[in-house]
């Protein structure tokens, strides 16, 4: 079989037979389009970079999945497997041949052969064994709006928040001019809010958040992207 007709006959039974796309808060997202490809000269773009499977649990993505034609060796799709999990900053990633199942640990480096795919409790578990009740809070609170995340920027979200969930009481992000600094900033004051998170971590009472720019044509933006806010 092709590589098509590997994914519909082999790999997707699997997938749901695991309970991805059944279990409530499971997605497949298929040929996931992580990037666009670099803008080269002329404004052509260079190869995109399509992921053939994420699987996504309670908002989160965290796993990525290499497909591979049954007639190809399930090693094939190693390099590629690591290469997206590493850009989507996901601890697990997967590489099959639909007759094979090869599962790595980007954090451990432990890679073995697994006779099927984890649930999504399983592998949610595995991913965040710590097992901290505001990484689960702020989980469960979709993005806002129709508000189309770069691959970097739901990186940027999930850590900030990783940090805020583990206590640590100053987080710096870095980003460059264009890169959607409000609009990750949003999202972010989204999801405390919505947890009702505050400095008590009691769940009492929403956030007081200070937005501050050093332009007013900054804090204009800002202002429109905190829309979403009633008051």
């Amino acid at each position: 079989m092709n590589e098509s007709e590997t994914r519909a006959e082999l790999i997707d039974p699997k997938l749901k037979e695991s309970g991805w796309g059944e279990v409530d808060g499971s997605k497949v997202l298929r040929e996931f389009h992580i990037t666009d490809g670099k803008i080269q000269t002329g404004g052509t773009r260079g190869k995109a970079e399509i992921a053939d499977y994420i699987l996504v649990y309670k908002n989160r993505k965290i796993c990525v999945i290499e497909a591979k034609s049954d007639e190809r060796a399930v090693g094939e799709g190693v390099a590629q497997a690591k290469v997206y999990a590493e850009m989507l900053h996901v601890e697990y990633t997967y590489a099959t041949n639909g007759k094979e199942i090869y599962e790595m640990s980007m954090k451990t480096g432990h890679e073995e052969i697994v006779s099927k795919f984890p649930t999504p409790d399983e592998l949610w578990n595995k991913t965040f064994s710590d097992q901290n009740e505001w990484k689960e809070k702020f989980a469960k609170v979709p993005n806002e709006g129709d508000y189309g995340k770069r691959y970097y920027q739901e990186i940027a979200i999930n850590n900030v928040l990783n940090a805020i969930a583990e206590e640590k009481n100053r987080v710096l992000l870095t980003m460059a001019t264009g890169t959607g600094k409000t609009a990750v900033a949003f999202q972010i004051a989204w999801k405390l809010f919505q947890t009702r998170w505050n400095l008590k971590r009691d769940g009492n009472r929403r956030p007081r958040i200070l937005f501050l720019a050093d332009r007013n044509i900054l804090a204009d933006q800002a202002y429109n992207a905190f829309s979403a806010f009633d008051q």
